[in-house]
């Protein structure tokens, strides 16, 4: 039952206002609609049912959006506060009613913050954050000229990091917090095959091949970057692998043709790979 008049708290209002009735109890239903689920938006909704909490101790409070993360859904169930979305994971707890739905997928995986987030120019921040010293504090203008992109571009990634709650403000900037969850997001957005790959096949060993370009880019000045087993066993030894994968700047027909490099169709054990975007070079 809608409830048509509910006094505001410091001028605000709950979005959505509901007395639910049974035969055993009645509830009042307070709900916040936030048009997105992240951490912070999703922490302003809970301090807000909060505050009414306050003034309607009998209250219940929930946080809708359109997905509501695991790490939003956490915030709400610390501080006793329900939630629910349009994928259809949802948590109410009160009086008789407990009900708990998660794991639901998120339909809306490519949103428009998703791609504004991770798209090529706005990856080129992402990459300086994490290049550089986590703890370095940026300013927008600094991180506008590393980047090569525009002020409002950085202004904007900045302004996706916070909703997640993945930056720390400084008086003088602002910093990464939280690279861990940024590298995981974005892994769960990005396809290597973004990159134009080229495939190649050469009677050379493997370890052979990667030297043999390291060599021929650094003497030609062709800007490159082993990926893939490649460039993870010079981290982390792990696996054998029998495919040299790069990315190489302008410059791959001239590398092929230095190493005798066979373009192919299948059967290669050589992927040059020209990135999407300048800024798969930085660093």
């Amino acid at each position: 039952e809608p409830i048509s008049e509910l006094d505001s708290i410091s001028g605000k209002r709950p979005d959505l206002q509901y007395k639910l009735r049974t035969p055993d109890f009645d509830q009042l239903l307070l709900i916040e609609i936030k048009s997105a689920g992240q951490p912070k938006p999703v922490r302003e909704g809970v301090n807000q049912l909060l505050r009414y909490k306050e003034v309607y101790p009998d209250s219940y409070g929930l946080v809708a959006a359109p997905f509501i993360s695991s790490r939003s859904a956490s915030i709400c169930l610390e501080e006793g506060v329900g939630y629910l979305d349009f994928a259809g994971n949802c948590y109410l707890s009160f009086q008789q009613v407990y009900i708990r739905i998660e794991g639901q997928p998120n339909p809306f995986a490519q949103d428009r913050s998703l791609r504004s987030l991770y798209a090529p120019k706005a990856s080129r921040i992402l990459r300086v954050l994490l290049t550089n010293p986590i703890d370095k504090i940026w300013k927008v203008k600094e991180l506008s000229e590393e980047s090569d992109v525009s002020i409002g571009l950085v202004s904007n990634v900045k302004k996706l990091l916070d909703e997640r709650e993945w930056i720390e403000d400084h008086e003088v900037g602002f910093s990464l917090s939280d690279p861990g969850a940024l590298l995981r997001e974005w892994a769960e957005n990005y396809s290597y095959r973004k990159n134009r790959i080229r495939e190649f096949y050469s009677l050379q060993g493997i370890s052979e091949i990667e030297s043999r370009i390291a060599e021929a880019c650094s003497e030609s000045n062709i800007e490159y970057a082993l990926t893939g087993f490649s460039g993870a066993t010079r981290m982390a030894p792990a696996v054998r692998y029998q495919r040299v994968m790069a990315y190489v700047g302008e410059g791959i027909d001239r590398l092929s043709r230095r190493l005798e490099l066979k373009e192919v169709g299948s059967g290669a054990n050589v992927s040059l790979l020209e990135p999407y975007d300048e800024g798969v070079l930085y660093g």
